[in-house]
Order: structure tokens, then C-alpha cells, then sequence
């Protein structure tokens, strides 16, 4: 590697892991992949320790980065249209559907393809010590990068597509029918039946066919999970995120799960 590449860092921050991203720019490449799973969910504040312990012990953080993303992963944001979106009322849009604490700092995301405002409550321990770190950053809400990916490449088709992040006991799911948005939501779950319960609700609340409707997953799956032979169970055509990224892979990295890194990879085209 040149001394001078031009190199940008991205790093995904859910209270159950964290992931990591580097891009050399100079050379198109992705030269750095890892997820870090807890295995269970922690407190910010004891998530920021594990962040500081893998930002420090790891040589390939010590480098200088042109550009920093923090992607904030959690249930607290919400959908708001464009044309009714008053910045004074951030707190009334959120409150409706996630619990929020008086003092907690609420921002917002802009997501132009589809005309509306994220809103949402980022980790500010988190923003405080990327800043003291690297200095000046970016960063924005996972559903946003979600929602922006999905409909920045969507495919022409005549049945509707239910797109599914998963997490470890999260799960994002995004609906898009004739090239719109129908649904995004996030659902809070601690079993397989729970992970069912809420798929199967979206497909009912929005009339659905399990045996025509398109599913494609992408997050912390696997074939052989509890959760996709319970999914693939009720629905017919369930598939991994199959994407082709404008990056080269470094060969170190392990290309067959990609899908499992969806939001970071994708958060490199939504900055």
C-alpha cells in the first residue's frame, strides 16, 4: 500500500456488535472487513469500551483517514414525508413510535430518492469519542442507508419485494411494491417465533402473497439458522442479497457472506 492512499473508515454501531469497513479509495478496494457480535445486548457505554479497545489494539486503525462514518443501528427513528416535516417536532414524530428519554439529542437524516426525513436518536458517547478520535465525521441512522440502498437499486418487478436486515435481536424490514415504498419498520425479537410473528404480520397487514412475494435477506443469517428454516417455511421464495459492489475485494476477505454486511458496504455510496 502507498503511504498516501486515500482511505475512508466506516463503523457500525448496534448495542449488540460493531462492524468495521475500510476503503481505499486510491485503489477501489475493500482492504478491511470485521464484525464483532456481543452476543448480547449491552449499554452504550459498554459498548463505547469494546469500541475503544478495537480502535486501540488494532494496527489498521492507526492509520489516517480522509473520511469517518458512524452508522448509528437501533429502533429509535422514524419515517417522516418531506413536505411535512417541521425540525421543531422532532421529538413529537419519535416519540410515537419508540421510547425516548427527556434529555435524549435527536437529529435527523435526509433521504432525497424518496423524499423524506429520517429522524432518529444517534449514540452521542459514541460521537463524542469518534470526534476526539479522528476529528471531524459523518454519521447517519442504519434504516436510512437501508432504505436509501434498496430503492437507489431497485429491479423492475410486478410483485412486491420484502427486504429483511437481520440482526441479533433486531430486525429491519423494508416493503417496496411497483417501486415505492410501502412499509419500513423495525421489530424487536428474542426467538424464532417472535423473528416469524413480525414477518408474517407485515405480510398480513399489507395483503402479501407468502407463495408470489419476493424475500431477500441480508444481515447476521444463515441458511442453517433457526430463523431462515422457520421463515422458509411459510414463504416460497426467500434469497440472499446478491450484490455487485463497484469495489474490489481484498483477498483476505471472505466474499461468500457478504450479504452479512450489507449496511456498511452500502453506507460507502450513501455518504
Amino acid at each position: 500500500m502507498k503511504i498516501n492512499d486515500i482511505k475512508e473508515l466506516s463503523i457500525q454501531i448496534n448495542l449488540n456488535g460493531l462492524s468495521f469497513c475500510i476503503l481505499n479509495k486510491t485503489q477501489n478496494t475493500i482492504e478491511f472487513l470485521k464484525a464483532i457480535p456481543f452476543g448480547q445486548k449491552l449499554t452504550p457505554n459498554e459498548v463505547l469500551n469494546h469500541l475503544k479497545a478495537e480502535l486501540s489494539n488494532n494496527i489498521v486503525f492507526s492509520e489516517d483517514f480522509n473520511a469517518v462514518l458512524v452508522i448509528h443501528q437501533n429502533e429509535l427513528s422514524t419515517l417522516v414525508p418531506e413536505q411535512l416535516y417541521d425540525p421543531n417536532h422532532k421529538t413529537d414524530y419519535l416519540k410515537f413510535n419508540s421510547k425516548i428519554l427527556r434529555n435524549d439529542f435527536i437529529t435527523e437524516d435526509d433521504i432525497a430518492v424518496n423524499k423524506s426525513v429520517n429522524v432518529y436518536v444517534p449514540y452521542v458517547n459514541i460521537n463524542n469519542y469518534i470526534f476526539e478520535t479522528f476529528g471531524e465525521f459523518v454519521y447517519k441512522h442504519s434504516s436510512s442507508i437501508f432504505i436509501d440502498s434498496v430503492l437507489q437499486n431497485i429491479e423492475p418487478r410486478e410483485t412486491p419485494t420484502v427486504y429483511i436486515n437481520v440482526n441479533l435481536n433486531s430486525v429491519e424490514v423494508l416493503v417496496i411494491d411497483n417501486n415505492k415504498l410501502q412499509l419500513f419498520n423495525v421489530f424487536e425479537y428474542y426467538s424464532k417465533e417472535d423473528f416469524l410473528y413480525y414477518i408474517l404480520f407485515v405480510f398480513e397487514q399489507l395483503k402479501l402473497d407468502t407463495e408470489t412475494t419476493l424475500v431477500e435477506l441480508s444481515g447476521f443469517i444463515k441458511q442453517d439458522d433457526a430463523i431462515y428454516q422457520a421463515l422458509y417455511t411459510y414463504i416460497r421464495h426467500v434469497s440472499f442479497t446478491d450484490k455487485d459492489y463497484k469495489y474490489l475485494i481484498n483477498a483476505n476477505i471472505n466474499k461468500q457472506h457478504l450479504y452479512q454486511y450489507y449496511l456498511i458496504l452500502n453506507s460507502l455510496e450513501c455518504v
